[in-house]
């Protein structure tokens, strides 16, 4: 039996230069993000809203305290996914862009030779946080690109690699 269906092409396109900007802005833009993991103890998927930033060389970056159970998640099950893009105050919220993005959880020694280079650039972009950066609990998670997908809009959708999210040239 032939399939009733004709193939259909594929929506989702490679990357151009306009969507790596469009991802790049949505990336600079957001102060915090939805981040989606695995719970350790049901295997299930859960959601939280993060804060979030990029560090020094453009990598996507959070601060999480040790009380909050998507630590816990990103220890056991590194593999995750960032939503950035905000809807906008008119017209449909799905016709707003937004950028989810594939990543592997990498959390940050304090003693890294990198830390005190992350942590001032974290809060130039993140003020607040210098009442609580320095406690015990948290710590500092790199959210490396694995791939992307952006939805700049209506039929305007594309693949990206983590080299399309570093800054345009």
């Amino acid at each position: 039996m032939s399939d009733p269906q004709p193939a259909r092409p594929d929506p989702v396109q490679p990357a151009d230069a306009e969507a790596r900007a469009l991802a790049f802005a949505l990336l600079t833009g957001a102060n915090h993000a939805a981040l989606a993991v695995t719970d350790p103890e049901t295997g299930t998927p859960g959601i939280s809203r993060i804060a979030f930033g990029l560090d020094p060389q453009g990598c996507p970056l959070t601060l999480v305290s040790a009380l909050a159970p998507h630590r816990a998640a990103l220890a056991a099950h590194p593999a995750a996914a960032v939503m950035v893009g905000e809807v906008g105050d008119k017209g449909d919220p799905l016709t707003h862009p937004r950028l989810m993005i594939r990543v592997m959880a990498e959390f940050i020694p304090r003693d890294s030779a990198d830390h005190p280079a992350i942590r001032a650039h974290w809060l130039q972009a993140h003020p607040k946080a210098k009442l609580y950066v320095d406690f015990a609990d948290f710590a500092f998670v790199r959210l490396r690109p694995l791939s992307a997908l952006l939805n700049g809009g209506f039929a305007r959708a594309f693949r990206l690699a983590p080299e399309d999210l570093l800054p345009p040239v």
